[in-house]
């Protein structure tokens, strides 16, 4: 029997690519949860918003009765919890809503889906999971050399990832204590379609699209890991399937870049592209600017655990998703209008 899976956060980036895969690579059902807040956009779901297997509901994760209801209503038989304020600059500037949705809607969620869970019985309650999808950010920072692993202590720099930590303390805890079967999985930075025009990508496609300048925070030697979204749904899909409960799992694109070369990469992309759309080169807009508090110096993920045990290695290379993320922008300028207003 095909699975029903609720989805959190499923119209914002990653989970609405979640979703998205669910229904057109698999037979799951999907019961799509989000609260439709800035980053999150029914455009999003577009291509899936009228299958039969999908279901849209708008509600907030921290409303105790509507994650009970939404849980007795769909009986679901597992949870992809992608829900939560991800961008480090708003949590900087309004770090309660972050608490509130990352901490509080968290606990909230933990105890539906325990309630759900505790009254199963037989297969159905061997089988539930409960993937809750973090980040990379709750170990900190590196510095020139070495990688986070999932044995890496926590050291929290941002409000964002400060809440982001503390969700995945509570996941833990509720497998501790009541035997909930979780996953986590902490991510490296993600890029591709449909991301929000904050993050660093697309506010540099798009600048440049517009001849506005492109911003890169202090000298631009700060360095990420990519990973191509497309990669990283197809390791939760996996991790869902054949990871082992109480278990993290690091999802990394083995893709270290400093900011300042991904920006560069997508001048040269868009020279190539639009050789006539500026009076020089797309390099000629960046803008250096003050650096933010607290800006982690280096992530870096060793994802060798999820490679060994559950057999996912990213198959998008960077040059290959960065040109694919450029191709989506420049051919959806209407969905860039439609999510910024």
């Amino acid at each position: 029997m095909a699975p029903t899976l609720l989805v959190t956060g499923g119209a914002g980036f990653i989970g609405s690519a979640v979703v998205r895969h669910l229904i057109q690579e698999t037979e799951a059902t999907v019961v799509t949860v989000d609260m439709l807040t800035y980053a999150g956009h029914r455009e999003n779901l577009a291509p899936v918003m009228d299958s039969p297997r999908h279901h849209f509901e708008r509600e907030d994760i921290t409303d105790a009765p509507a994650m009970h209801r939404l849980f007795e209503t769909y009986e679901p038989s597992g949870v992809l919890h992608l829900a939560a304020e991800s961008h480090v600059d708003r949590s900087i500037d309004g770090p309660a809503a972050f608490v509130q949705t990352n901490v509080v809607g968290t606990q909230v969620l933990l105890e539906a889906a325990r309630t759900h869970w505790e009254g199963l019985s037989g297969d159905e309650k061997s089988d539930f999971r409960f993937l809750h999808v973090s980040t990379d950010e709750v170990y900190g920072e590196l510095g020139e050399t070495g990688k986070f692993t999932e044995e890496t202590p926590y050291d929290p720099s941002s409000p964002y990832s400060a809440s982001k930590a503390g969700a995945d303390h509570l996941v833990r805890a509720w497998h501790r204590t009541y035997g909930l079967p979780v996953l986590i999985t902490n991510c490296s930075n993600n890029y591709g379609p449909y991301q929000h025009p904050e993050k660093l990508i697309p506010v540099v496609i798009l600048n440049a699209l517009d001849g506005e300048p492109l911003p890169v925070y202090g000298t631009g030697e700060n360095v990420r890991d990519w990973l191509f979204v497309e990669d990283h749904v197809r390791a939760l899909v996996r991790v869902l399937r054949a990871g082992t409960v109480g278990e993290t799992y690091n999802v990394g694109g083995d893709c270290e870049k400093q900011n300042i070369a991904v920006v560069r990469q997508i001048c040269d992309i868009l020279d190539e592209m639009r050789p006539d759309a500026l009076d020089g080169s797309h390099h000629d807009l960046i803008t250096f600017v003050e650096d933010r508090p607290g800006h982690d110096w280096r992530y870096a993920i060793d994802a060798r655990k999820i490679a060994t045990e559950l057999d996912w290695a990213p198959q998008v290379d960077f040059e290959e998703g960065l040109r694919q993320t450029i191709d989506w922008y420049v051919s959806h300028r209407d969905w860039v209008r439609a999510v910024q207003h």
